[in-house]
């Protein structure tokens, strides 16, 4: 496994490359075996596995968030090499953003819901780095999970939209065995939320509608950003002391799209 520590590096290594197939898996680090899993079905679909960890700053919203990102490199690096990645690509700032963040990828009206409305700038954010990212590995196909379906779907859209070469693949969520979704942001979590935190996983599965999920949630402790159905799935956001969790499952009932944004209102 070698590591390119910034793009001039890289766009060596990416030349040898050329005429093999290359899966791509975009990461913020912390790396747990949810980010596992996508190595490995990257691994198995692909000749050439590169993983990239970038904390990219301009999808934060709130600084202190940013700060209290976990950064785990040197158990990541020991991580990828026993999953079998190729390449571990690790820009610095001044690589991704030479100039700032003078030109970026802004959503449309259509996303200003979820994550949309309670991270101003978020998805901008993400899109920006996602579309720089693309556009640096060249991979035939990149990996994302289910559990930011949100951003996975914005994503895939962008790709479209500006004819990007690469494929875009949706990832089933990996869940520990409270069925808590594997998050790098579980690490902050303390012992008491902990416990608390699989909470949001039973809400969305066993709760008959939106409003029940909601109530349930606050009675737990949770400060609940949003509780909605859209794509016949069910959304919860809610935070224990400083932590911010998201998570979505499939519907046992599909519901009726509303067919300009691709996506109902239902809310709790």
């Amino acid at each position: 496994m070698r590591v390119s520590e910034n793009i001039a590096a890289w766009n060596t290594r990416r030349r040898e490359y050329d005429g093999r197939s290359i899966g791509f898996v975009p990461t913020m680090g912390a790396l747990h075996h949810g980010h596992g899993s996508l190595v490995k079905r990257c691994r198995e679909e692909n000749d050439i596995v590169v993983v990239s960890i970038f904390v990219n700053p301009t999808q934060f919203n709130d600084p202190s968030d940013l700060d209290r990102y976990p950064r785990t490199m040197e158990s990541d690096l020991q991580n990828l090499e026993a999953l079998g990645a190729d390449e571990v690509f690790f820009p610095t700032q001044a690589d991704m953003y030479p100039h700032g963040y003078r030109f970026r990828v802004e959503p449309d009206a259509s996303t200003h819901f979820m994550e949309g409305a309670h991270r101003p700038g978020f998805l901008a954010g993400v899109m920006t780095v996602v579309l720089k990212l693309l556009n640096l590995v060249r991979a035939d196909r990149a990996y994302f999970g289910e559990k930011d379906y949100q951003q996975l779907r914005t994503v895939r859209d962008m790709v479209e939209d500006f004819f990007v070469a690469t494929e875009i693949v949706a990832c089933t969520t990996v869940r520990e065995e409270s069925g808590l979704a594997a998050s790098s942001r579980n690490a902050l979590l303390s012992p008491e939320s902990k416990k608390t935190a699989p909470m949001l996983y039973r809400a969305l599965t066993e709760s008959a509608d939106c409003e029940t999920a909601r109530a349930l949630l606050v009675k737990e402790g949770f400060r609940v950003d949003y509780v909605e159905e859209h794509w016949d799935r069910r959304f919860a956001a809610g935070s224990l002391g400083k932590v911010r969790l998201i998570d979505n499952v499939p519907l046992a009932t599909p519901i009726d799209a509303n067919p300009e944004q691709g996506n109902d209102t239902r809310r709790g």
